[in-house]
């Protein structure tokens, strides 16, 4: 029977779900491995696992009473082991990582922060930064539109101004918010976000964060800003045990959006 593992937390963990059900249909049961200083969080893994509403809600909720009363580190959805043994070997290869990372990662969440442009907002900046589109926009104007190369050039500007802009807001963006991180990482590039990344925070900064996120969209007001979180701080457990151990697959990146 595979292993789905939902998080690793010390031993000491002071309250460890007991009688819990975690993923699948019916729910499996959640259970405790140990080895040495370290405990999975884990359940028997049902067969055809997919990231259905019910078991994504299953997972995070495991995570949430787990991660209550102490740090855990969270598997991301999907983290299926081939067996309990499989499980505890890695725990005991890679236990000074995951040492490691519960002490950096104690009393800290996980913001997620998507940004992308308001069209007609980041178009009124790039037309006011740049004399040359201006000119040219003008001059078609007056010839009631101009021809279709000065038509094309003119939307070819406005592209490349746009993708000009995108990367240095993004920078901007990051900037404005890194202080009051301890860490960041990028998320993938997706179609549509201009800026996709994870800032880790202590959760007593966590009112200081916002703030900065606010004052972000007031300066920036040509973007689009969106935060998800406070989420367990999936980003910063790398490197895991799926980017240590071929035996173990790893999960699917849904809590994130």
């Amino acid at each position: 029977m595979s292993t789905y593992v939902y998080g690793i937390a010390a031993a000491s963990h002071p309250k460890l779900p007991e009688g819990m059900d975690g993923v699948g249909e019916p729910a499996r049961p959640v259970r405790i491995l140990t080895a040495g200083e370290l405990a999975a969080i884990v359940s028997d893994a049902p067969e055809g696992l997919r990231p259905k509403r019910r078991d994504l809600l299953a997972h995070q909720n495991v995570l949430g009473e787990a991660g209550a009363a102490g740090c855990v580190l969270p598997m991301r959805f999907g983290s299926v082991a081939p067996d309990d043994d499989t499980v505890v070997s890695v725990l005991t290869e890679r236990a000074d990582h995951y040492k490691e990372r519960l002490r950096a990662l104690d009393g800290r969440v996980e913001y997620n922060v998507k940004a992308n442009h308001v069209e007609e907002a980041v178009l009124h900046r790039v037309m006011a930064e740049s004399p040359e589109i201006r000119s040219l926009a003008e001059a078609n104007r007056r010839a009631g539109g101009g021809s279709y190369d000065d038509k094309l050039r003119l939307g070819e500007m406005v592209a490349a101004a746009v993708k000009a802009k995108e990367a240095e807001d993004a920078t901007v963006l990051q900037r404005m918010l890194e202080p009051v991180a301890e860490a960041v990482s990028a998320g993938p590039e997706s179609s549509g976000w201009l800026a996709n990344v994870s800032l880790l925070v202590d959760k007593d900064a966590a009112d200081r964060f916002v703030a900065a996120v606010e004052q972000a969209r007031k300066d920036l007001p040509q973007l689009e800003i969106r935060v998800n979180g406070p989420l367990p701080p999936y980003s910063f457990v790398d490197p895991g045990p799926a980017e240590h151990s071929a035996s173990l697959a790893g999960g699917a990146e849904t809590e994130e959006g």
